[in-house]
């Protein structure tokens, strides 16, 4: 017997309750919204691993060693003067953000690059850097065009002293 709640891997999705309203309409726009509101909500938790994973220096120095390919673990550990534990902290941060995955071969475990969590945070900057460079543009004709007035300003007291 089940709880009230739980869900075992074969019991088939809960859906959330039918809508109580009567207007259709409204109906499909307020699940609209509750989903779009989760999908943020996952997007952003993931961007919020990816920017953590990268917030440190040690974790950006591996992913610029598994940018150039597969790499076993003991040769990521090589270059740090820390123990083999804390390599495998920061790997595990990196594989929680989506950065990393590992694969066993034999005995080995060789650990690569998915560049997929970058390119979004990339994507996401993008957005940002648009709206910045907007607002510079803006703030450089704001003083273009105040130095062109203080120009005619001081042309026309030289002009009429």
């Amino acid at each position: 017997m089940e709880e009230k709640g739980y869900t075992s891997p074969r019991s088939p999705p809960v859906r959330p309750p039918a809508c109580r309203w009567s207007n259709g309409k409204e109906c499909v726009e307020k699940e609209l919204a509750e989903h779009y509101t989760l999908w943020c909500n996952i997007c952003m938790d993931q961007l919020t691993d990816v920017l953590t994973a990268i917030s440190h220096p040690t974790r950006r120095a591996i992913i610029g060693q598994l940018a150039n390919g597969p790499t076993r673990f003991l040769d990521v550990a090589k270059p740090f003067d820390t123990a083999l534990n804390a390599v495998t902290k920061h790997l595990k941060m990196l594989e929680r953000a989506g950065l990393i995955e590992r694969r066993k071969q034999g005995r080995e475990v060789y650990i690569s690059l998915r560049g997929g969590p970058l390119r979004e945070v990339a994507g996401w900057l993008h957005e940002y850097e648009r709206f910045w460079n907007e607002r510079l543009d803006q703030f450089e004709q704001y003083f273009k065009g105040k130095k062109r007035r203080r120009r005619r300003s001081d042309e026309q007291i030289h002009e009429n002293p």
